[in-house]
């Protein structure tokens, strides 16, 4: 259902509150913003009542791993190399049906929650079914997706300084892959690029040609980096350097490269990182989860880094709501610093819709919805919970105590793929069984 427009609702839009507007949809994107019933619509338009609601842009989830949704409240407890080999072992033995179940209820459950573009960082995986089931997954659940295939090229069983050998594939042969998938994607709204496990899984020289690959067909690259010290203390071991010095010395840090985490960047890192143009990803509630840390991310922004929001997978958050990252991610940076006004709505809605948008090659959204940008929408509703009543200030709710409980309506370039909290386009109740 393509939905031309939106009428009576209050909307996010160059960072204020605006009540009163209709909001009208041409060709995927946003046409005007006016004051309601000001524009007559055509016969046969499909209007959506916004009355009472109150409609901000879709949020982009800037990492998630969605096989992983086979796997909520694995290693409990666990660190993150235990906790990795947990995961490592199911995903070797991950099947397609399994695969496409997974991928699709991750998807559908961020859909729930206002993600309108998620950031889907593959395992490097030998299979190619595997591959082509996620992209059917994310082609029919309607959702945007950049679809990052795995890559490493350094084997090590332990994953300490490399990747498991299992899941591994000759370079050459992952970016034919990569080539042929890019090729699947044409037409719909997934988009490709690279995923590399962390800095110890690639050599320089492995780096070199992944940049090279990726700069020539213009794709992002997303890398796992100081998620804890282990970067870092492998690094300096086996290279003789830190891990972002380790990055610089293969010319691996430029602006389409998402580094996700970085919870120990230091200052030093954080400058490279601005001076290279290179965007964050932050993941609050899986740092938390493994007992990984803090990510400094009001210094990285002071720094000029681009900071995106993170849900992560399944596995280690474990779901897929970005409501509660933005939420958790605010009050957890609050809580370190004692600092009660620190990312606020206005800061947190340009993290969670704009942050790191240039790196991954998507539109930027910096003003909220506004005429030009894509109609990746989300329709709350606060009166479907009166947990979140009385509304004294609509992003207070929203920041505060909004979930996927007030998602009515989100649609991905116009098209409603969610009402009423649930998918306009996948039967739940088989996905269900499929994950039992």
């Amino acid at each position: 259902m393509h939905v031309d427009a939106v009428t009576d609702t209050t909307v996010w839009s160059g960072g204020q509150w605006l009540p009163g507007r209709d909001v009208l949809l041409a060709h995927g994107r946003v046409e005007r913003v006016v004051a309601a019933g000001t524009v007559a619509h055509a016969p046969g338009a499909v209007v959506l009542d916004g009355s009472g609601a109150h409609l901000i842009p879709g949020l982009v989830n800037t990492h998630t791993h969605l096989h992983q949704a086979r796997m909520r409240g694995i290693g409990e407890g666990q660190p993150l190399l235990s906790w990795l080999r947990l995961v490592g072992e199911e995903t070797v033995a991950l099947t397609p049906e399994q695969a496409y179940a997974a991928a699709a209820a991750a998807a559908t459950e961020a859909l729930r929650s206002g993600t309108t573009t998620l950031v889907e960082h593959m395992w490097p995986h030998p299979s190619t079914e595997v591959h082509d089931a996620v992209l059917r997954a994310l082609r029919d659940t309607g959702i945007r997706a950049v679809l990052c295939r795995g890559v490493a090229d350094r084997p090590d069983a332990s994953r300490r300084w490399g990747f498991d050998p299992r899941l591994m594939q000759p370079l050459e042969e992952v970016l034919e892959h990569t080539d042929a998938l890019a090729g699947a994607m044409r037409g719909s709204r997934v988009s490709p690029g690279l995923a590399v496990p962390n800095p110890r899984c690639l050599t320089q020289g492995g780096m070199r040609r992944v940049r090279a690959y990726a700069e020539e067909r213009g794709l992002p690259v997303s890398i796992h980096l100081l998620e804890t010290d282990t970067d870092e203390t492998m690094c300096r071991e086996n290279a003789g350097t830190g891990a972002v010095d380790y990055l610089a010395a293969a010319g691996f840090l430029w602006e389409r490269l998402l580094a996700v985490h970085c919870v120990t960047l230091d200052a030093r890192g954080q400058a490279l990182l601005a001076r290279h143009r290179v965007a964050v990803s932050y993941n609050p509630l899986s740092n938390m989860r493994l007992g990984s840390g803090i990510a400094p991310v009001p210094a990285m922004l002071a720094a000029g880094v681009r900071v995106g929001i993170g849900v992560d997978g399944a596995a280690s958050n474990d779901t897929q709501d970005i409501l509660e990252a933005l939420r958790i991610g605010a009050y957890l940076q609050r809580a370190a610093h004692r600092q009660a006004d620190l990312l606020g709505f206005g800061r947190m809605m340009d993290i969670g819709s704009n942050g790191a948008n240039a790196a991954l090659g998507l539109d930027e959204c910096p003003d909220g919805v506004v005429p030009g940008v894509r109609a990746d929408l989300v329709l709350h509703r606060f009166s479907r919970d009166f947990a979140t009543l009385p509304v004294r200030d609509p992003g207070a709710t929203l920041l505060t105590c909004a979930g996927n409980r007030t998602v009515d309506t989100v649609l991905v370039g116009g098209e409603a793929v969610l009402r009423d909290g649930r998918s306009l386009r996948l039967d739940e109740t088989a996905l269900a069984a499929a994950l039992v």
